[in-house]
């Protein structure tokens, strides 16, 4: 089973042919919401969509990491990281396909 990547031009398509909006606006959609998500996460905000899951944020302290060719140790800077957490509705229907 050959899995495919879902684009920003595919959910743009799709929101065309349900709203009946033209591809510009569709696109246009898509994009601002994405830009919004964008601006949330950077002011710190979570996002929580619901019944999907949610984007949250994690910041992760300065560590001592090895790079693992030469073995050598290097500082790892503190930096915000984006987790993806799903709803437990997406679980189910993600995994009832398994069973």
């Amino acid at each position: 089973m050959a899995i495919k990547t879902i684009t920003r031009n595919d959910i743009g398509n799709a929101v065309y042919r349900e709203m009946g909006l033209s591809r510009k606006e569709s696109l246009e959609i898509v994009e601002n919401i994405i830009q919004k998500n964008i601006a949330s996460l950077e002011n710190g905000q979570n996002i929580k969509i619901s019944a999907f899951g949610s984007f949250l944020l994690r910041i992760k302290k300065q560590r001592i990491g090895r790079n693992p060719k030469t073995g050598v140790e290097a500082i790892i800077s503190p930096r915000k990281v984006v987790v993806f957490r799903p709803s437990t509705i997406l679980r189910k229907k993600i995994n009832k396909s398994i069973f």
